[in-house]
């Protein structure tokens, strides 16, 4: 257990998150504030906006329990969104535990850069996505094929993934987001599972985020994300590239004459990746694009 904060008169919104904050921040933790107003609004069961309208509201015993508890975790590195059992992606609020990863910012990029080409690219279903086949490629929480299906009406995904686990929660997320009747899951490794289903060729896109931290990088990976993430969806071998590779070298021939392929890389193996793909006969016009931090991230290569 952590320590309560020093016999406050009441035990209210405003002296819970001013004592959550300070004792993340001692701990350094990222974004104390915000880590404090996630554990107490889920405790409590009321939006995040309502701690502010309602600062005064002494907590009851049991609410305080359960979030000392959760304070607790948190100050061991546990990710915030595992305690609350939810993140967000692409301003969608995706389940999440222990059998996924935490979804990213930084794989918001992928999203981005498809449904700008999906918009402004005649035979790729316009805004409503009209026709749009889709793979997402070890897809963990669903995140981003969900995102590309609320944001494309008119499309369909595949979505595979090697753990039956992982699945099992992307199915919990494609039924809350209503986009499971346009969502086929598919255990498997890499693409096999999408090479053997009916509409998994000429597809208009295949996005990727496969593990792909590197042994190297190891040692230096987060507490909270070496500590508790599936390390199955995170460590891409001794390069980097154990799945990397085979997607950049296998993807195209499930893609479609001017298809895109987007697959989320380590930074520092973003070069070694665009060789891959610049040395491929059937892809064109690939290069880098950075995530919101400034970093390469991503590798972008349309089908000849």
């Amino acid at each position: 257990m952590c320590p309560a904060p020093a016999n406050p008169t009441r035990w209210t919104t405003r002296a819970l998150l001013e004592w959550m904050a300070n004792a993340f921040r001692k701990a350094g933790l990222d974004s104390p504030r915000l880590m404090g107003e996630m554990l107490l609004s889920h405790v409590l069961g009321c939006e995040r906006l309502s701690l502010y309208t309602q600062p005064d509201r002494p907590a009851a015993d049991d609410e305080r329990e359960r979030l000392r508890d959760l304070v607790a975790r948190a100050l061991r590195h546990e990710p915030v969104q595992y305690l609350v059992g939810e993140g967000w992606f692409f301003s969608l609020p995706m389940r999440v535990d222990r059998r996924v990863l935490v979804p990213r910012p930084s794989t918001e990029t992928m999203v981005e850069h498809a449904l700008q080409h999906a918009r402004a690219e005649p035979g790729f279903g316009g805004r409503n996505g009209e026709g749009v086949v889709l793979a997402d490629v070890c897809t963990g929480s669903g995140a981003v094929a969900i995102a590309m299906l609320k944001n494309l009406p008119g499309a369909h995904a595949i979505a595979t993934d090697i753990s039956p686990d992982a699945l099992d929660v992307a199915l919990e997320n494609a039924q809350r987001h209503n986009v499971h009747d346009r969502l086929d899951l598919a255990a498997g490794d890499l693409l096999e599972p999408v090479t053997s289903h009916p509409i998994g060729h000429a597809l208009h896109f295949v996005l990727s985020n496969p593990p792909y931290i590197p042994d190297d990088e190891w040692p230096d990976v987060d507490r909270n994300v070496k500590d508790h993430e599936p390390e199955i969806a995170l460590r891409g071998g001794p390069d980097g590239m154990r799945f990397v590779a085979p997607l950049i070298a296998n993807a195209p021939a499930r893609l479609r004459p001017g298809g895109l392929l987007l697959v989320e890389v380590a930074s520092s193996r973003a070069e070694e990746a665009l060789a891959i793909a610049l040395g491929h006969d059937a892809l064109r016009d690939a290069r880098i694009v950075q995530d919101h931090e400034g970093l390469p991230r991503v590798i972008i290569a349309h089908r000849r």
